[in-house]
């Protein structure tokens, strides 16, 4: 009768670098362990009073403090309505002084900051004004004085009979009002007088001796700037 003898089974050895086979050990994972085998410990709770992550819904004491802070310091708003005082020497137009007020108040400007604007910007506008008017007061003179009508080498002698008639009906407001504005200059201004003062000269209706001629058209408003 044959007998059969059993082997008993054994695991596979394991090799390791060296070509020395290692016993099989049965591996059970390490729920403290992590993907290297290394023992690693749980996290520790934050402790109270310490810094937090973000998204949690808790802000570090310091930046409330902050922000109390900055939320006092706040600038002083614009307010209702401006009151401006103009510099000196310098007189506010009420129609800029309103749009100034709409664009101060879009910008929450400060009473005091919208005024510091004004102290700076208002003279240099008006000393830019004053250059532009006396510019165009010494335009006008030398179109008066090359006018094809009343200017060239009959100037004086067109400019006596131009103030013969504004002494015949000019009143003084209107004369004040030539001298103000520097529209004793304008050619047009001149024009109008010149054909009046011959009208009047050949109707006879101006009595008395013609006036001396004058040498240029300063004469006929002596005040009105027409220095060239």
């Amino acid at each position: 009768m044959t007998t059969t003898t059993e082997t008993p089974t054994t695991a596979t050895p394991q090799s390791t670098n060296d070509g020395i086979a290692a016993p099989a050990q049965d591996v059970k994972p390490d729920t403290a362990s992590g993907e290297n085998g290394q023992n690693q410990q749980p996290a520790a709770a934050p402790e109270t009073g310490s810094a937090t992550l973000l998204g949690d819904g808790a802000a570090p004491a310091g930046d409330a403090a902050e922000q109390t802070k900055d939320e006092g310091e706040k600038p002083e708003g614009a307010p209702e309505q401006y009151e401006w005082a103009a510099p000196e020497g310098v007189t506010l137009d009420e129609s800029v002084m309103g749009s100034l007020s709409e664009v101060a108040k879009e910008l929450n400007l400060s009473q005091d900051a919208a005024q510091k604007l004004v102290d700076k910007m208002a003279p240099a506008m008006a000393q830019r004004q004053v250059a532009q008017v006396q510019a165009m007061q010494a335009e006008w003179r030398e179109s008066s004085s090359g006018d094809a009508e009343f200017g060239g080498a009959k100037l004086a002698e067109n400019m006596a009979v131009a103030k013969k008639a504004l002494d015949a009906f000019a009143t003084p407001e209107f004369r004040q009002l030539l001298e103000q504005t520097g529209m004793g200059n304008h050619p047009e201004v001149i024009r109008t007088f010149y054909r009046a003062g011959k009208a009047i000269s050949e109707d006879g209706l101006v009595s008395g001796s013609a006036p001396k001629a004058p040498r240029d058209a300063r004469s006929l408003f002596p005040a009105s700037n027409m220095n060239p």
